[in-house]
């Protein structure tokens, strides 16, 4: 059955040819499928009845290459196409989603006022904006995804450090997330943290939570913001570490058996209950900023790259309400981005640096808890890997370049003179 998406008034048409003809021309069909070849089909399909100056509009979470292909196949063909990154899960589709659209500015303008419509509204502004030319709303829904992983991996690891660590039980883990949500962590993934571990099995009578199966899996966007950070050489340790992580969650019964091999007693933290979790309050909050650092880093050079042209403080303003990363933080984001649209880092930024700095320490003292107690803290220990590399005016990469110049030639450049040079490491 085909529904005209953006005209609801319409009826359901028992075929795509009907679906078609009862659209007025130009005509605009947005598809939300899965990412792939469903994608290719349903357009294939729909190209034997579109004409020139007709609009496709993808709102699935399509990896942003196959959308630059579709994007110049369809142009080819007279057809407009619009990358449209969509987040706000359930709950975004019943009260406004953020919507994040990329393609022809042209194409956009047409649907523009529906969009508006249907985004979150935040102190009275649409959670939507044309990001840029081709895939550029793909790319970007796609590092929202990858900074999602991030935060998600990060709350997961407070989680733990409260139930492992602290020895807390869920409604009392509940309660201190609530409270959280009421400070400078305000957000929605903190939020449904505190309703989740509140929330009772009706088939069990226990706390849903501990009935869950602590394998955690993934639909490709965090893997896909990995490997093009990777292409395009930014780091972002924090999202590696969260698809790491969930990748390792999958080998359970390789767990299991490491688990007895590898015993060893839970060191108990230095710290009475209520200094670690002022320290492990501050260490999130300073692990979440790092983790937006990482991800807009990476768009800032895709920008640039992709000639996306992105408006990082209209990003960080659509991301305010409607989608799953929406948080206070983005608030100090965005003014950070209007106050300078060329900083190359968050960490640049004079507020989100002195954030940083007043909780820093506690970052290392949670990374430092959790490594003695045996708890993993990837995500924890990569942010603050991240940001201790980043804070440095010297790193041992000079060993690394010459140990590549050493067995394979690789050259390297000095301190005091321009060009690269080559050492016979081997002979006197």
């Amino acid at each position: 059955m085909w529904v005209n998406q953006l005209l609801p008034m319409l009826p359901i048409a028992p075929d795509i040819k009907q679906f078609i003809s009862s659209l007025r021309r130009p005509r605009a069909i947005m598809l939300l499928v899965p990412a792939g070849a469903p994608v290719d089909a349903v357009i294939d399909e729909l190209l034997e009845y579109l004409e020139v100056g007709d609009l496709i509009i993808d709102g699935g979470n399509s990896y942003f290459k196959d959308t630059d292909v579709r994007t110049r196949n369809l142009a080819a063909k007279g057809i407009h196409f619009l990358g449209v990154g969509i987040s706000g899960g359930e709950e975004g589709a019943r009260h406004g989603p953020s919507i994040m659209p990329g393609g022809s500015s042209e194409a956009y303008e047409r649907i523009r006022p529906l969009f508006e419509a249907a985004a979150a509204k935040v102190n009275g502004e649409a959670c939507v904006t044309w990001l840029g030319p081709d895939s550029a709303g793909h790319f970007v829904k796609m590092v929202h995804n990858g900074i999602e992983y991030g935060m998600m991996q990060l709350i997961a690891e407070t989680y733990d450090l409260m139930k492992r660590g602290l020895g807390l039980n869920d409604e009392e883990v509940s309660q201190i997330y609530a409270d959280w949500n009421k400070r400078e962590l305000n957000g929605y993934l903190i939020e449904i943290t505190s309703s989740i571990c509140a929330r009772k099995d009706k088939k069990t009578g226990k706390h849903l939570i501990d009935e869950i199966l602590d394998v955690a899996k993934q639909k490709g966007t965090g893997m896909w913001t990995t490997q093009n950070a990777m292409e395009l050489q930014v780091p972002v340790p924090t999202i590696d570490q969260a698809v790491a992580m969930r990748d390792l969650s999958v080998f359970i019964q390789e767990r299991k058996q490491a688990s007895t091999i590898y015993q060893r007693p839970m060191q108990p933290f230095s710290d009475d209950r209520d200094t670690f979790l002022s320290n492990l309050y501050r260490a999130l909050y300073a692990a979440v900023i790092l983790t937006y650092a990482q991800g807009l880093a990476l768009l800032t050079i895709a920008a640039e790259r992709y000639k996306y042209r992105l408006n990082l403080a209209e990003i960080a303003r659509i991301w305010r309400g409607g989608c799953i990363i929406r948080s206070k933080l983005l608030e100090d984001i965005r003014t950070a981005f209007l106050a300078n649209p060329n900083l190359p880092n968050l960490l640049l930024d004079p507020l989100l640096s002195r954030k940083i700095t007043e909780n820093q320490e506690d970052l290392r003292r949670v990374v430092c808890q959790a490594a003695n107690a045996g708890i993993p803290a990837a995500g924890m220990m990569a942010s603050l890997g991240y940001f201790d590399a980043y804070r440095s005016s010297w790193l041992p990469t000079n060993l690394i370049q010459a140990q590549r110049d050493y067995f394979g030639a690789h050259t390297y450049e000095r301190i005091d003179a321009k060009g690269t040079f080559h050492m016979e490491w081997e002979k006197e």
